[in-house]
């Protein structure tokens, strides 16, 4: 019986002091604001509290050398960088242009003089985590937040060799990164002296000075010259698909105004992106396979229509493409390469391959 009513009373202390909290939390929530929402939970704020700043604050613990960095480079970024970091006719070299002065001053010459013929990523990024944060959100192209940060380690740690920033045997990790900053080749090379960035006076962090005399709807717009339209195929099926907007659909007539407040003429990402269909024809617009092949166009790689009629006939054409397709490939249709698509199933990849073998038919 001492048990049982130790227990409950135990109980009832537990209750009333979550009651007290919980009374005090909304009020202390809408003090500020009231009726308006709550304040957000740690675990919502950690979910989208994903950035690495230049500090290091949100960097995650780990480690990678540069021999894994290349091991990866060369299976998950080299059919569009290229090896080295030269990449190719697409996408700007992310390596070349410093040399160790520029290591030691922290200043890229070649930025001032202009001799290089292309500005290397190397050459413009000033802070490491940059490029940390950048790989490890949005990298690879075709399956952004799959790597890990011990991946990330190992990536940045081989591009970073290839900029004789670190040493070939080198194992970059949270614990000594803020040391590798400190060899960055442009690390002075930041400024805040243009007119993207007014760093007069403290952030307006409390919104008052937008908040009197607002208008009620902005519409921002743009528009292509007729020239332009639907040169590279439709723009609206070539973003991957990342977001919830897709760009114009360039395949038809341009808009006589603008966009109302509801997103009316919006691309969204459900108009273009099928994800409810699993047709083949679903199956190139959802795996990205748009963003560089047309119908009936050659955009950077080969139209449909030309595949088609190359393999017209061919033994064994379907095997040869499904392998294509999942471990990539370069030099059939010329020097840039075609990164490989092994997240496919070998159903879908059969499926796509044969539509695209029967011309899209």
């Amino acid at each position: 019986m001492y048990k049982l009513a130790k227990f409950v009373s135990s109980t009832l202390f537990l209750v009333a002091s979550y009651l007290v909290v919980d009374t005090a939390y909304a009020q202390n929530t809408s003090s500020r604001f009231p009726g308006i929402g709550r304040d957000a939970t740690s675990a919502e704020v950690a979910a989208w509290d994903i950035d690495v700043r230049p500090d290091f604050k949100g960097l995650p613990k780990g480690s990678g050398s540069v021999e894994k960095g290349q091991v990866l480079w060369e299976s998950k970024c080299s059919v569009c960088h290229g090896t080295f970091g030269e990449s190719n006719e697409i996408f700007t070299p992310i390596i070349g242009g410093t040399t160790i002065d520029d290591i030691k001053t922290g200043r890229v010459a070649s930025l001032a003089d202009r001799k290089q013929p292309q500005r290397t990523t190397i050459m413009k990024v000033a802070t490491v985590s940059s490029l940390w944060d950048y790989i490890y959100r949005a990298m690879p192209w075709n399956a952004p937040r799959s790597l890990s940060a011990d991946d990330t380690y190992a990536l940045v740690a081989y591009l970073l060799s290839m900029a004789e920033v670190v040493p070939d045997d080198y194992v970059l990790s949270n614990s000594n990164i803020a040391e590798v900053q400190k060899r960055m080749p442009n690390r002075n090379g930041m400024t805040l002296k243009h007119g993207l960035w007014n760093a007069k006076g403290s952030p307006d962090t409390h919104a008052t000075a937008c908040m009197t005399n607002c208008v009620q709807f902005v519409q921002i717009g743009s528009e292509l010259p007729d020239y332009a339209r639907n040169a590279h195929g439709n723009i609206a099926e070539q973003n991957r698909q990342y977001g919830p907007f897709r760009g114009a659909d360039s395949t038809k007539p341009p808009l006589t105004k603008l966009p109302g407040a509801s997103g009316e003429g919006l691309a969204h990402a459900a108009d273009t992106h099928a994800a409810t269909s699993k047709g083949p024809a679903a199956l190139f617009k959802s795996e990205n396979c748009s963003a560089c092949h047309a119908m009936n166009t050659k955009l950077v790689g080969p139209s449909i229509a030309d595949i088609s009629a190359k393999y017209q006939g061919q033994g064994g054409a379907l095997d040869k493409l499904m392998n294509k397709v999942k471990n990539g490939g370069s030099g059939v249709w010329g020097s840039i390469p075609m990164p490989p698509q092994a997240q496919l199933s070998d159903e879908d990849r059969k499926a796509l391959v044969t539509w695209v073998l029967s011309g899209g038919k």
